[in-house]
């Protein structure tokens, strides 16, 4: 543990100050109001499993379609413009619309965990890695957003064991979440801040979103 905290501390002394503009713009997304949140939200649905550039530059190109595009007309947009999961990512949307009021209760209502917990459990598409990164992207940043590509970096560097088939259970993605904990709270660095260092050991880029 000790020596990939050295590696996140290297990387830090580089990109600080490019990590903590992109959180403070994430931080401004907290005060979107609930139709731009819900778009915010949209682009979490779509980026699972999907290539994060490639999934950024369709969402921004369909923007406040996701508003007002019925399922069919979501579905022949998304498909157009290249995206994989047309149907099942367009169905997710159009259902996760008609909660755009609750959503907003949640996130002004719960604190941080609860807010999480609801989102999972209520919004199909949205699991506890998605849930993650879209608090994240609206400046909550006490969470590990957690795919195959961040617990491969833990694996690799002795964090974990092993690699789990799956982070779908919430024991499993608790457990993994708790090493980068530890490794946050060793370096005195939010989570937030933790997963902007990994994905960009990962990938030798910074996260555009």
């Amino acid at each position: 543990m000790q020596k990939f905290a050295e590696l996140i501390l290297d990387i830090k002394s580089e990109k600080e100050k490019e990590a903590l503009e992109k959180l403070k713009e994430f931080e401004g997304n907290r005060h979107l109001n609930k139709n731009n949140k819900f778009i915010e939200l949209c682009f979490c649905i779509l980026v699972a499993n999907a290539n994060l550039e490639k999934t950024k530059a369709i969402w921004e190109k369909i923007g406040n379609g996701f508003l007002k595009l019925n399922r069919e007309q979501l579905t022949k947009e998304l498909k157009k413009h290249g995206y994989r999961f047309y149907n099942l990512r367009a169905k997710f949307i159009v259902e996760a619309r008609e909660k755009i009021d609750e959503i907003e209760n949640a996130l002004k209502s719960k604190d941080e965990d609860e807010a999480r917990n609801w989102l999972k459990e209520n919004i199909k598409g949205l699991g506890w890695k998605e849930s993650s990164h879209y608090l994240r992207n609206l400046g909550y940043k006490n969470f590990g957003i957690l795919d195959t590509h961040v617990v491969s970096i833990m694996h690799r560097h002795g964090l974990v064991d092993n690699i789990p088939k799956s982070l779908s259970s919430r024991k499993v993605y608790f457990s993994m979440e708790e090493k980068l904990k530890e490794i946050s709270n060793m370096l005195g660095i939010s989570m937030a801040e933790l997963d902007f260092y990994m994905f960009y050991l990962d990938s030798g880029k910074m996260p555009r979103k």
